[in-house]
Parts: C-alpha cells; sequence; structure tokens
C-alpha cells in the first residue's frame, strides 16, 4: 500500500526534516507512530498525504506516486483516497457539526453527496456520541467535541489510507479505546490501511505494527537538525 524510498525533506525556514532510506507498510494494515513531540510523525503523514512534497525519493501510496503529482492532483488524490485526522482539527467554525463532516462532499466533483452518504455521516456521528449535537456549530463545542468530529469527517468518504494525528490527543482517557476501536472497525469493514501518531502507549497491543520514531536504526527514519515546523 505505501512505498517511501530515499526520501529527503526539509522546511526550508527551520532546517528540521526527515530522511527515510525506505518504508514499507503493508496493504490493509494497522500501524501505530509513536516517538517524542517533534520527533517527525506529523510530518511523515504529511508527506504521505501530499500536503508536503519530498525534496529528494519517492512516495507511493497503492499505485500512485503521490511525490511525482502537481499541487492541484495531490489535492485530488488526497481527497479522493486519503482520510485525515488533524492535530490541529481543522474544522470551520461557522458550519454546523453535520456541514464538517460532509465538507469533503463540498471539496471534491468527484465525490456525490447522497442519501447513503448523509446517512453515513449521521451513523458516525452517533457512533461518537454527537448525535445531540449535529445541528450545533463548531465555535459551540469543546475540545475533545471537535476532535469527534474531525474523525467523523475523516472516514465518511470511505477512504483507502486513514492518517490520523493524535486522535485521542484531546477526548478523556476513558473513550481513547472506544474511538481506536471505531477506527479499526472501520478500516476492517472497508479494507483500508491505518496510519495512527500516538503518544498513548497503553493503545499500542491492538497494533499490527508499530514505528518508534526514537529508534532511528529500526525505523529507517532519520530525524534531520533543526527546530520543527
Amino acid at each position: 500500500m505505501i512505498e517511501i524510498r530515499e526520501l529527503l525533506f526539509r522546511y526550508p525556514a527551520s532546517g528540521f526534516g526527515l530522511r527515510v532510506s525506505e518504508l514499507q507498510v503493508a496493504d490493509k494494515s494497522r500501524v501505530a507512530l509513536v516517538g517524542p513531540s517533534g520527533c517527525g510523525k506529523t510530518t511523515l503523514l504529511s508527506l504521505l498525504a501530499g500536503i508536503h512534497t519530498p525534496d529528494a525519493g519517492t512516495v507511493r501510496v497503492g499505485d500512485v506516486l503521490v511525490s511525482s503529482l502537481s499541487d492541484a492532483l495531490r489535492r485530488a488524490f488526497r481527497i479522493r483516497t486519503v482520510g485525515m485526522v488533524f492535530q490541529e482539527f481543522e474544522l470551520l467554525e461557522y458550519l454546523n457539526v453535520e456541514e464538517n463532516i460532509l465538507l469533503p462532499f463540498s471539496l471534491n466533483p468527484e465525490l456525490k453527496l447522497d442519501r447513503d452518504g448523509r446517512d453515513s455521516a449521521r451513523k458516525l456521528a452517533s457512533s461518537l456520541g454527537l448525535t445531540a449535537l449535529i445541528e450545533r456549530r463548531i465555535d459551540r463545542l469543546s475540545h475533545g467535541e471537535r476532535q469527534r468530529v474531525a474523525i467523523c469527517r475523516a472516514l465518511v468518504t470511505n477512504p483507502k489510507l486513514v492518517l490520523a494525528d493524535e486522535p485521542t490527543g484531546n477526548i478523556d482517557p476513558s473513550q481513547s479505546r472506544e474511538i481506536v476501536e471505531l477506527l479499526f472497525e472501520y478500516v476492517a469493514a472497508c479494507g483500508s490501511t491505518l496510519l495512527m501518531a500516538t503518544h498513548d502507549h497503553s493503545l499500542l497491543d491492538r497494533f499490527d505494527r508499530v514505528i518508534d520514531f526514537s529508534e532511528p536504526e529500526t525505523a529507517g527514519i532519520e530525524l534531520l537538525t533543526g527546530s520543527p515546523s
């Protein structure tokens, strides 16, 4: 599903970056990314999604060479193929919960919003305890509620690749395993691949594989000097 070779990436302003000699992730697997803050987990997820492009090397997802796509094609690839849970949520505060969950359908003309799409949004909202908030604006939600909306939005298009950046970081610890189980249930039902950055080591027993950024020799990932962006 994922193949990275001889990748080099730096943020121009800070000099912080990553070097990945080789990384392969099997189709339909569930992979946890662990390591201290600022070690490059978010950067790697952004490279896989095509938000950033490498200075050298290749990033392939399925049969798509993401690193060679234009900005417009990377954006289309991301909306069509990738479900992302961002650390900062990236929700639109002037929209309500349901509108934010369904936002990908407004951003990509290839995605047609029909009754099934709306039913899927409502089902996801229900599974994360958001039914009573479905018409509430984002600026009236708590941090944890916003996180749950972001997770619903990432899953509503049935993406083949789910990239989750600390999806349980703003959620009560008692709900963390419930959230992870929902992600696992989704990827199993849809035959998707999951990469999740997390600091919660109590969840790692549920993953097929753990990539530890604090052990670069094992992970094949080298953190380049500089300040993270």
